[in-house]
């Protein structure tokens, strides 16, 4: 999974005073979760654009100052009402040998025979729930649809790995390839037509 490097500085007092002081300064209040303490700490709103203002997930190494660089993940962002200016963001803390779950996108690669043959793609599914262990998180789940005729479809059932576990249920459907409405008035036209020699 691709990883971003932010620094940020430790905050020392962490009050609405204190957070409205720092969004003054063009910087964001954040807070990293999941280690053995709650660590409050403060970036570069400019350093944030690549995290958020992207469909990709990603991981983050945040260099607080000092020895040790914290492995992390986004957890929850929050916007400003009417300006939607980062006012606060969540992050937890990655461990190698613990599971996560994550929302992956989902990416569809090829063009269907069935829509080459007129039909049309319709997309379910934009990103699945994803449990792993950091190291078999994908950057994205890609699916082959090459060979996808009208009348077919993908489910998760179809794209089930051993490296990460998708946690909607086997029958969910991600994509399918479907008549086109007017090639079905066509099939019912001459159908129509049959009956009535």
């Amino acid at each position: 999974m691709k990883s971003i490097s932010i620094k940020g500085s430790k905050r020392e007092s962490v009050g609405k005073k204190d957070s409205k002081a720092l969004r003054n300064a063009e910087k964001v209040p954040c807070v990293l979760y999941g280690g053995k303490e709650v660590i409050h700490f403060s970036v570069d709103e400019m350093s944030l654009k690549p995290l958020i203002y992207t469909p990709d997930v990603h991981t983050v190494s945040l260099d607080l100052g000092g020895d040790k660089v914290f492995n992390a993940i986004k957890q929850d962002v929050q916007y400003h009402p009417v300006s939607d200016a980062i006012l606060h963001i969540d992050f937890y803390q990655l461990h190698d040998d613990k599971s996560i779950t994550m929302s992956i996108p989902v990416k569809l690669n090829g063009s269907p025979a069935g829509v080459r043959a007129g039909g049309l793609l319709k997309i379910t599914n934009t990103r699945l729930s994803v449990t792993a262990l950091p190291k078999n998180l994908p950057d994205v789940i890609n699916i082959d649809i090459e060979k996808l005729k009208i009348g077919e479809k993908v489910t998760v059932q179809d794209i089930r790995v051993e490296e990460y576990k998708i946690n909607q249920p086997d029958n969910i459907v991600i994509c399918q390839v479907r008549m086109a409405r007017g090639a079905a008035v066509a099939v019912a036209t001459e159908e129509a037509d049959e009956d009535d020699e």
